[in-house]
């Protein structure tokens, strides 16, 4: 009887003391009035759009005697269209398409991501799509997001580097 009273207790205590934690309000002295990569969603690239997009990252790749895997994905991230150039590591392909798709659906660039959990955020690597790792850039015309680019082949400076070239050809040819 005893260690059923300590036990209830000993409940009752813990309940209290995780009902008292939770029942401060948030601190809202550091609350942005703004959402962070609030960039609006626009009509999606087309095929063409994409295929500037990757000629571009390709140029660059080649400027600089690097191999790499381009993917470009629309506003919803669709996969529209990818190449790895030769000698490429063969899982590019697919790291790319995965940055290009969260760059996308995330409205950041995937380098974001990647800070934030350096930076000790690492609850969001338990949502589904997150990709901490340099190398997916959004593409925005206009001020609207329409897809995105992801890149991979070398370092995430380098996969940086790559995306941006891509997406740089596509909004300066269209803004």
């Amino acid at each position: 009887m005893f260690k059923v009273a300590v036990s209830s207790l000993l409940t009752l205590v813990a309940f209290g003391v995780a009902g008292a934690t939770q029942a401060h309000p948030a601190d809202t002295a550091n609350v942005p009035e703004k959402l962070p990569f609030d960039v609006p969603y626009g009509p999606p690239l087309t095929l063409t759009q994409a295929r500037k997009v990757i000629d571009a990252a390709e140029t660059e790749a080649r400027r600089r005697d690097w191999q790499y895997a381009v993917a470009v994905v629309d506003s919803a991230g669709n996969l529209l269209s990818c190449d790895r150039m030769d000698d490429t590591q063969l899982a590019s392909l697919a790291i790319a398409e995965a940055k290009a798709r969260a760059s996308a659906q995330f409205r950041r660039p995937t380098k974001a991501m990647q800070d934030a959990v350096s930076n000790g955020s690492t609850a969001m690597l338990s949502i589904p799509g997150i990709l901490a790792g340099e190398g997916g850039i959004p593409i925005v015309i206009d001020g609207k997001l329409v897809g995105a680019v992801g890149a991979s082949g070398g370092a995430g400076v380098q996969d940086s580097v790559i995306a941006q070239a891509g997406a740089a050809a596509v909004a300066a040819s269209e803004n």
